[in-house]
């Protein structure tokens, strides 16, 4: 059960701006923006380890290929070139979406790709050569100097050129997926409510008895995670051990859904996984049994319709879209050969995403629903554009891409405003009027937009266009093959 402290942490007053949520202050309220009612779901799509500059170069292709196309409020802020740590400009190269290698992207290595700078609080974003690659006999040279081919990921680019695309979109944190997900399910990846100590890595010495590895709640004996103090200024501040359990107690923006009758859904392909955030949670898990179980006891997961789905390769969530049974927001986490995660070979991410995007867009739900596609971190990548600003020594990191998808979506729009996972929260609690996580502690949707610049509910509404790919829904409604897990450095 959730502490009866958190409760009274959801009742709060919502502050409404079209950039930051504020309350208070000496000088006269920002007008409130249009309430988004049109919007009654919310479908939170999020895949794996890519910066703009490495997934959307196709974008500039459409521009005329132009280096560096990102001068004016019309033109995409992609690079086609980077910065090595010797100060020399190297171009970006082609590579398929499929690799059979991956690249480091730990909390370390942000810091290496960042060169950062504590006179200025910048990243001079020149250290991404100085990044690991695995396993090294399969790497080329210069591996994180690449951009996917556009011919891969042409649903993406059908989708960012319609829609809007965020190109100003940075991770919250400075780490890989195991923290990342915790964020975007509630801004924040502390040990606990009250705790400055966050989770800045993925797990380690975490296999268990079964062979899988665990994570969060179903870690085992035994494991341990880096984690970061978030009240010191500097990203190079040390990192301290946290031990296992690996159960975390804070509230969570499912906390807020419940408390106003909202249904919502986390679809995952597997149970204990880095990229399945609640089995984090300890309200939400509330293990029980053998420590290193495959499976959290808590109702969110055991109720005859439970809002945890765990399904092998996650397909659950379009037999729910197509038989009526969408929730009021859906987080939807792809199996690992569907993720866009580098180190599968063969890789039906885009055809994953436009499946749900066209479910969608093909039913009635397209009417009333906001559609957000998000990658969970960089990937170890090159991307040109510096965090925005560094908040204290776990936020921001690098820049990922955003596409915003609904009727309501402002067409062919770039949008060059800083967004963040918290706006994600934000846009959330906009639509359904929940207030904030937690207003006395500050997570990430507490400091971040709400997505009002990607929207204009005064618009006709947009007409759907199927996205063509090479894989359609039936596709993955027949797939049978077990879920590949995520990795684990």
């Amino acid at each position: 059960m959730l502490p009866p402290r958190f409760g009274l942490l959801l009742v709060s007053v919502v502050c409404l701006a079209v950039i930051l949520a504020r309350c208070g202050g000496g000088s006269a309220p920002t007008p409130p923006p249009p309430s988004p009612t049109q919007i009654k779901h919310v479908v939170i799509i999020v895949q794996e380890n890519r910066t703009p500059d490495n997934l959307f170069q196709g974008l500039c292709s459409a521009n005329g290929g132009v280096p560096g196309c990102g001068t004016g409020t019309a033109q995409y802020d992609i690079a086609s070139q980077g910065l090595t740590s010797s100060g020399t400009m190297i171009p970006l190269t082609p590579v398929s979406l499929g690799t059979n290698y991956d690249l480091g992207h730990t909390h370390s290595s942000f810091l290496e790709a960042c060169d950062y700078n504590a006179s200025t609080n910048t990243c001079a974003m020149d250290g991404a050569n100085t990044n690991s690659c695995a396993p090294v006999q399969n790497c080329p040279a210069n591996p994180e100097y690449q951009y996917v081919q556009p011919s891969d990921v042409e649903p993406y680019l059908t989708m960012a050129g319609t829609y809007t695309f965020g190109d100003h979109m940075f991770q919250s944190n400075q780490g890989p997926s195991f923290p990342a997900h915790q964020y975007i399910i509630s801004g924040t990846s502390a040990i606990s409510a009250t705790s400055t100590i966050s989770v800045s890595e993925n797990p380690g010495d975490n296999l268990r008895t079964d062979g899988t590895y665990g994570a969060g709640c179903l870690a085992p004996p035994g494991a341990k995670v880096g984690g970061i103090d978030t009240s010191q200024p500097s990203p190079e501040t040390p990192p301290t051990v946290i031990n296992y359990p690996l159960c975390f107690e804070h509230p969570t923006l499912t906390d807020l859904l419940d408390a106003a009758n909202l249904s919502w859904k986390y679809y995952a392909p597997s149970a204990g996984s880095i990229w399945t955030a609640p089995d984090a949670i300890e309200h939400m898990c509330q293990p029980s049994g053998p420590a290193d179980a495959n499976a959290c006891s808590g109702p969110d997961w055991t109720n005859a319709d439970p809002k945890v789905v765990i399904e092998g390769s996650g397909a659950q969530i379009l037999t729910d879209i197509s038989s009526g049974q969408l929730a009021a927001v859906s987080w939807v986490i792809p199996a690992g050969q569907n993720s866009d995660h580098a180190g599968y070979p063969d890789d039906n991410g885009p055809s994953w995403v436009a499946a749900i995007v066209n479910a969608i867009g093909q039913s009635p739900y397209w009417a009333d629903t906001a559609i957000i596609v998000s990658w969970d971190d960089w990937g170890g990548w090159y991307d040109h554009v510096p965090p925005s600003q560094i908040r204290d020594s776990y936020e921001y990191g690098f820049r990922v891409p955003l596409i915003v998808i609904s009727a309501y979506a402002k067409p062919a729009y770039i949008s060059h405003v800083t967004h963040d996972f918290g706006s994600i929260l934000k846009f959330v609690e906009t639509v359904f009027a929940l207030g904030e996580i937690d207003p006395a502690v500050g997570y990430a949707d507490s400091r971040s937009d709400n997505l009002s610049d990607c929207f204009n509910f005064s618009q006709t509404p947009l007409v759907f266009t199927p996205i063509s790919a090479s894989q359609d829904a039936k596709h993955f409604l027949n797939d049978k093959s077990p879920p590949t897990p995520p990795d684990n450095d």
